[in-house]
């Protein structure tokens, strides 16, 4: 061989060299990029799983909290009402008693004694009477106005004349207004 033939192989071999060299620096970031993307692909996956077990989780969450709630509100009212039964009792023997008595005194302290019974129930479970006296001033925020009469004094005027239903609290919470006569 002489001297351009291998100068002439010296640079087709160079060639072939930056070539291969080429080809592998361009094949490896396809495999690295391939791999990243299935990478990515199983992070997505696996997320995508994550997000559907925790909806899943929320949705049997909210349906049980919902289900507690209902049974709390069909049972809220249960001590309540198992107090009330013993009232009612008294109340169905004294309708019996009117029947046949003939002592009005005993009928009359015996209904007594079951709206004592009553009251001291209600009052145990939070429920307290609203003093409204007469002469108040009339508010709106506790005061149901059925209707306004002519104020039998001047100091009277938008002021409770008469209550026809008293008011509630429950637990310091306004239950129901109390119904009064306004003076104008």
């Amino acid at each position: 061989m002489n001297e351009q033939e291998q100068q002439q192989d010296a640079a087709n071999e160079e060639i072939l060299a930056n070539t291969a060299a080429d080809d592998a620096q361009t094949t490896e970031p396809i495999v690295e990029e391939i791999s990243v993307e299935d990478k990515l692909r199983h992070e997505l996956s696996s997320f995508k799983d994550q997000y559907l077990r925790l909806v899943a989780e929320f949705d049997n969450f909210r349906k049980r909290t919902a289900k507690e709630k209902e049974d709390a509100r069909l049972l809220a009212n249960k001590d309540i009402m198992q107090s009330l039964i013993a009232v009612l009792d008294d109340s169905e023997r004294a309708n019996k008693t009117f029947e046949t008595a003939t002592d009005m005194a005993a009928v009359k302290e015996g209904v007594n004694l079951i709206l004592t019974k009553l009251n001291a129930i209600l009052t145990a479970k939070g429920l307290k009477p609203m003093d409204t006296p007469i002469g108040a001033d009339f508010d709106a925020d506790l005061h149901e106005g059925i209707t306004e009469i002519p104020a039998p004094t001047e100091a009277l005027k938008g002021k409770v004349v008469d209550v026809i239903e008293k008011g509630y609290y429950l637990n310091d919470k306004l239950v129901r207004h109390a119904k009064v006569v306004v003076g104008n």
